[in-house]
C-alpha cells in the first residue's frame, strides 16, 4: 500500500530542504519508488533533488482554461491525461511532479478534478508519495492527494514560526484532512537548544518528533546548488532526519 508522506509550514523554515533530506533517506534504505510531489507555489524541490523541471501541473491548467491548445476530436479529459504523463519527471530514483502556479483568472474545479483522479491511478505505481505543501495547504484542502499517512509540520527555531506552525495545525483540524500521525519539526537549531521555545512548542498541540541543527555541510551544498542526495551519511542533517524518520515509523 502506498504510504503518503506531506511536509507543511511557512515559507523560509527549511520545509523543502527537509523533503529533499526524506526523499534521500528513502532512498539510501532502499524503501520503494517514491513520487515527489511539489506543490509549494514557490517551486525549488527540483533543485534540491538535481532534477531539471520545464513544465508544471499549472501549465496545463492554464492550456485547459484557453481551450484553443487542445486538438480538434480530443477530449479536455483525454488531453489533461497525456499532458500531465508530459511533465512527470522520471528519474533513476525518484519521479517528481511540480504543481506551479496558475496564471489565470476563474475556476480551476475542472482540471483540478482531473489531476486528483490522475493522481488516483498514479498512487499504486508508487510505494511512497511525498508531497512539499504551502503553508496555506490549498491543494490538501482541495483534497488534491487524501488520506495523508504522515504529516510534518516544519518550524525554524524562532518563537513566531512554532506559532505559524500551530495555525497549520488550526487548518489540519479545520479543512478535515484525514492524517494518520502529525508531527512538529524544528529546523535550523544552535548549539543553545531550543528549551526556550517550550512553551510555545506546548501551544501548538503537536507533538515534536525532532531537531534539524544547522548544518554547515547542508548550507555550502546549498551555496553551490548540489542536489542534497549528496550529502554526506556523517551531516548533520543527515544524522538528524535518520532519527526522525525512525521515531515516526517511515
Amino acid at each position: 500500500m502506498t504510504k503518503k508522506i506531506a511536509v507543511a509550514g511557512k515559507g523560509g523554515t527549511g520545509k523543502t530542504t527537509f523533503t529533499a533530506l526524506l526523499i534521500r533517506e528513502l532512498v539510501k534504505k532502499n524503501k520503494g519508488s517514491i513520487l515527489a510531489v511539489d506543490a509549494d507555489p514557490n517551486s525549488n524541490l527540483n533543485e534540491a533533488l538535481g532534477i531539471e523541471v520545464e513544465e508544471s501541473i499549472a501549465d496545463i491548467l492554464d492550456e485547459v482554461k484557453g481551450s484553443a491548445t487542445i486538438p480538434t476530436g480530443m477530449s479536455k479529459d483525454v488531453f489533461v491525461e497525456y499532458r500531465l504523463s508530459q511533465v512527470l519527471q522520471e528519474s533513476k530514483e525518484v519521479d517528481l511532479l511540480v504543481m506551479g502556479i496558475p496564471q489565470g483568472s476563474g475556476c480551476y474545479c475542472f482540471p483540478n478534478d482531473l489531476m486528483r483522479k490522475y493522481l488516483g491511478s498514479l498512487k499504486d505505481n508508487y510505494d511512497y508519495i511525498v508531497m512539499d505543501n504551502e503553508a496555506g495547504m490549498e491543494h490538501l484542502s482541495r483534497k488534491v492527494i487524501t488520506d495523508i499517512d504522515v504529516l510534518f509540520v516544519i518550524s525554524d527555531s524562532s518563537a513566531r514560526s512554532v506559532r505559524s506552525a500551530a495555525r497549520v495545525h488550526d487548518i489540519v483540524k479545520t479543512i478535515g484532512i484525514s492524517v494518520g500521525q502529525i508531527y512538529l519539526v524544528i529546523t535550523k537549531t544552535m548549539e543553545e537548544g531550543i528549551d526556550a521555545l517550550n512553551v510555545e512548542i506546548a501551544k501548538t498541540g503537536l507533538e515534536l518528533i525532532g531537531i534539524v541543527p544547522y548544518d554547515p555541510a547542508l548550507v555550502k551544498f546549498d551555496l553551490e546548488s548540489k542536489p542534497l542526495a549528496e550529502l554526506p551519511d556523517e551531516s548533520l542533517a543527515v544524522k538528524a532526519m535518520d532519527e526522525i524518520l525512525a521515531k515516526a515509523g517511515v
